[in-house]
């Protein structure tokens, strides 16, 4: 028997006991959160709501408008703050996510659990390989661990789907570097959070996948962990990390990554000295992972460059996390193109991996460029790193993408075919508000 799978689970049904003893089920969580709005929940009786939620927890059943709750959960964090009880709501919806899924049987939960890892581990596989050369490859691939006589500064953890925009992560890399810190990099599908097992039930497995990776993590002794994916930052700080440490926690930090070159903030500064004379708006979300506050403070640090506040409300902790709500995410989006163009800016900006493979689409629509906030603090540093995805996302065409990176393909051995299936799904496919603006003005008026 795994030892550390059935810890893993006996840990989260005490975790869950510990919260419906520590729940005053006063509501103030539904309160603030924007989902029951969004959505249709009757929360006039928010401690009904809450209540609910907690008896799913006990007896693996509840009402309905609870059970929903649950199911829409987009991550938005507001809840965490609003609680006096000591609860985390976001963790505690999240084992009720965990309590329902037992209605499914268990092969289907594992199915879709393994279909969902095979469909990203093909993207992340295929489309960095599109984007960078071999050698360029290694320094993001985390089999290439230097040998060490002692302990990196930190860990850099992409996650897996920041490879997908690997530019990115070059620039994280290229920034640690010029502040003289030592590093490892992990990710990619063989350190996964464990979070696509997780959704779909397979809990066993998902505790299992994040193990391992707390385990690679602990073994290079560093005493900090960069988490560049919020969903991996989520995944690990709420629900793996403080079920490992029931066993010896390891002694490592888990922290985002801007939120880690925020307190590195004076040594950065001297190193911003190219001015960037931009008009920028940033692609907020919520989340309580300081990492809007971090990044605002870092771009307000770069000579010349001006913060547009657009007003817009933060719900979810990145667009992906709005599934439960495809309308209003897509009018979000609208909205937010149509007033960075009112406000005049030169460059939306966003902040997470995800978020930027939806919004580069819609760059040749606009009067703005779109890109990921580490390229304006790489510009006001001098470093530069081709936003790659954004050029064949801009072709939208299969075939022009296919030809364009026809010596990619040739250099890594990619299956041609197989590479067709991940442009359709990935690239081309991968755009969840229409790209024509003539369209988004019906979006806007629904």
């Amino acid at each position: 028997m795994d030892i550390r799978k059935t810890d893993f689970l006996t840990t989260l049904d005490d975790r869950a006991a510990a919260i419906v003893d520590a729940c005053s089920r006063c509501g103030k969580c539904v309160e603030v959160c924007p989902m029951p709005g969004l959505t249709g929940i009757d929360a006039s009786e928010p401690g009904k709501i809450v209540s609910g939620v907690l008896e799913i927890l006990q007896t693996g059943q509840g009402p309905e408008a609870s059970a929903r709750w649950a199911d829409v959960c987009s991550g938005s964090g507001h809840c965490i703050s609003a609680c006096n009880d000591g609860v985390n709501p976001r963790f505690m919806l999240s084992l009720a996510r965990r309590v329902l899924s037992k209605t499914k049987p268990e092969d289907d939960r594992r199915d879709k659990g393994k279909k969902d890892f095979r469909a990203m581990s093909r993207g992340v596989r295929v489309l960095s390989r599109l984007q960078l050369p071999p050698e360029l490859m290694a320094r993001l691939n985390p089999s290439s661990h230097p040998e060490r006589d002692e302990a990196p500064d930190l860990v850099f953890y992409t996650g897996c789907n920041m490879l997908k925009t690997p530019h990115i992560g070059l620039l994280c890399l290229d920034v640690l570097e010029s502040l003289g810190v030592s590093y490892e990099v992990y990710g990619g599908p063989a350190n996964c959070c464990g979070v696509l097992q997780w959704r779909p039930g397979d809990d066993a497995n998902a505790g299992r996948q994040a193990y391992k990776t707390v385990e690679r993590f602990a073994e290079t002794k560093t005493s900090e962990v960069l988490s560049w994916c919020p969903t991996c930052q989520i995944q690990f700080s709420e629900l793996s990390l403080p079920s490992y440490g029931s066993a010896g926690a390891p002694v490592f930090d888990m922290t985002m990554f801007p939120v880690y070159l925020e307190r590195r903030l004076a040594e950065l500064k001297p190193l911003m000295t190219h001015p960037v004379k931009k008009r920028v708006a940033l692609h907020e979300h919520a989340g309580g992972l300081g990492v809007m506050e971090a990044v605002k403070t870092l771009l307000s640090a770069i000579p010349g460059l001006e913060l547009v506040d657009l007003d817009l409300p933060q719900v979810g902790y990145h667009l992906t996390a709005l599934r439960a709500v495809p309308d209003f995410k897509r009018k979000l989006v609208a909205r937010e193109l149509k007033l960075a163009e009112e406000a005049g800016v030169t460059t939306l900006a966003g902040i997470y991996h995800s978020d930027h493979r939806e919004l580069v689409g819609h760059e040749s629509e606009w009067s703005f460029e779109i890109i990921n906030y580490m390229e304006l603090i790489g510009e006001s540093m001098g470093l530069y790193r081709e936003d790659v995805f954004k050029r064949l996302k801009a072709m939208r065409d299969v075939d022009a993408i296919l030809a364009e990176t026809a010596a990619m393909i040739e250099t890594h051995g990619l299956d041609p075919e197989e590479v067709r299936e991940v442009i359709l799904a990935d690239i081309v496919g991968d755009q969840s508000l229409p790209i024509d603006r003539r369209e988004h003005a019906a979006i806007l008026e629904s």
